[in-house]
């Protein structure tokens, strides 16, 4: 008998071109799933994201980012300017979701099944 064994490949997100993706489409492999925003302290990552990606070089490890405006209001950016934002400033190839939120009542269902340890 096989387990339902609660895991992200459930859920949908949209491209940062406003598309649906499935998260089905990273089954089978390493998926690292981080926030970001344009403002933030931490934001220079996202170049080490990057190098981490090339370094690992394997089709089987996708990162996959999530900007968010949860943290200080560090997103004001919206779409396309997000992605060449990443682009541009740090080289960032791995795929660029739109912007969510990640925290609260409020929270994408993704980040929601993330956050709670009851449901993974």
């Amino acid at each position: 008998m096989k387990e339902n064994i609660p895991n992200i490949y459930s859920f949908k997100v949209k491209k940062i071109t406003g598309e649906d993706q499935l998260l089905s489409a990273y089954r089978n492999k390493v998926v690292l799933i981080v926030n970001t925003a344009s403002e933030c302290g931490f934001t220079p990552q996202l170049g080490e994201l990057q190098q981490l990606k090339d370094e690992v070089n394997n089709p089987d490890f996708e990162i996959l980012g999530f900007p968010t405006n949860d943290f200080g209001k560090q997103e004001p950016l919206n779409g396309n300017e997000i992605s060449s934002f990443c682009e541009i400033n740090h080289g960032v190839k791995f795929p660029v979701f739109d912007k969510i939120m990640v925290r609260g009542a409020q929270a994408h269902p993704l980040y929601q099944f993330l956050s709670d340890k009851k449901l993974n």
